[in-house]
C-alpha cells in the first residue's frame, strides 16, 4: 500500500475519532430541558450507561393523571355537599313561601271579622239617649279598648252627658245602606292581623230642645279596630 493512501486513511480515522469526542463533549456540557419538581427512578441496565437516556414527558403525564382526576370518595363527597346545599335552599324558600301563605290568610281573617264587628259597634258608640245616659254609655265602653276606651268615658262624663241632660239630645246612628236594599256603606281602608282600618258612612238622626222636629247628618267616620283577647274591639273614630 502507498504511504501516502496510509497516510490519509489514519488522519481521517484521526478525524473521525476527534468529531466523536467533540460531539460526546457538547452532550456532555449542554443541559437538556428537565421537568422540575418530581424525580423519577429509571433502573439501570447491567452493562451500564455510557450517557444515560433523560425521563420523557410522558412519564409525568402518566404520573399526574390519577391525582388530577377526582376519586369516586371525592365525587361523593362533592354531590353530598351539593344536595345538602340545594335541600336547605327548598327547606328556606318553603318556610317563607308557608309563613307568606299564614300571614296572608290571617289577614283575610282579620278584614272580615274587624269589618264585622266595626259595623256592629259604630251605631252603639255613636248613639245616646238623655233618658238613660249611664246605660247607653257603658254599653258603648264594651266595644272599646285601650287609651279610647279611657278618653270615651271621659268625655261622656264631662261634655256628652251633661250636654244631653240639658237639651234632652237624642242621637240614632245607623249604617248608610241603598234605599233598595244591599250591603251597608262599609269597606276596609288598610288591614292586618292584629290592625283593621275601616270606613263607615253613619246617619245620625238627632232630636233636642235645639232642633226643631229631626236633623239627619250623613258623616263619613274612620273606625279603627284593634285585636284584642276579648275580640275586635274599637281603639279609635275619627269623623271626616
Amino acid at each position: 500500500m502507498p504511504k501516502t493512501t496510509a497516510t490519509r486513511r489514519t488522519m481521517t480515522a484521526a478525524a473521525r475519532a476527534a468529531a466523536k469526542r467533540a460531539e460526546r463533549g457538547h452532550r456532555e456540557t449542554t443541559p437538556e430541558p428537565t421537568v422540575a419538581g418530581r424525580t423519577v427512578l429509571i433502573d439501570a441496565p447491567k452493562n451500564g450507561w455510557q450517557d444515560p437516556p433523560e425521563p420523557s414527558p410522558e412519564a409525568f403525564e402518566e404520573d399526574e393523571a390519577p391525582e388530577a382526576r377526582p376519586t369516586p370518595g371525592r365525587r361523593r363527597r362533592l354531590l353530598t355537599v351539593l344536595l345538602g346545599t340545594l335541600l336547605v335552599a327548598a327547606l328556606a324558600a318553603a318556610a317563607v313561601l308557608g309563613w307568606r301563605s299564614w300571614d296572608a290568610h290571617r289577614t283575610e281573617t282579620a278584614r272580615t271579622e274587624a269589618l264585622a264587628a266595626a259595623q256592629k259597634a259604630a251605631p252603639v258608640v255613636l248613639s245616646y239617649d238623655y233618658r238613660h245616659l249611664d246605660k247607653d254609655f257603658a254599653k258603648a265602653r264594651a266595644y272599646l279598648t285601650g287609651d279610647f276606651r279611657d278618653e270615651y268615658a271621659k268625655t261622656t262624663k264631662t261634655v256628652v252627658g251633661p250636654t244631653a241632660r240639658k237639651y234632652r239630645g237624642v242621637v240614632k246612628a245607623t249604617i248608610a245602606a241603598p234605599a233598595a236594599g244591599g250591603a251597608p256603606a262599609a269597606s276596609v281602608v288598610s288591614a292586618s292581623p292584629d290592625e283593621v282600618v275601616v270606613l263607615l258612612f253613619v246617619n245620625q238622626v238627632t232630636e233636642s230642645t235645639q232642633v226643631s222636629g229631626q236633623r239627619v247628618d250623613l258623616n263619613r267616620v274612620r273606625v279603627t279596630m284593634s285585636g284584642t283577647d276579648d275580640g275586635w274591639k274599637v281603639s279609635a273614630v275619627d269623623a271626616l
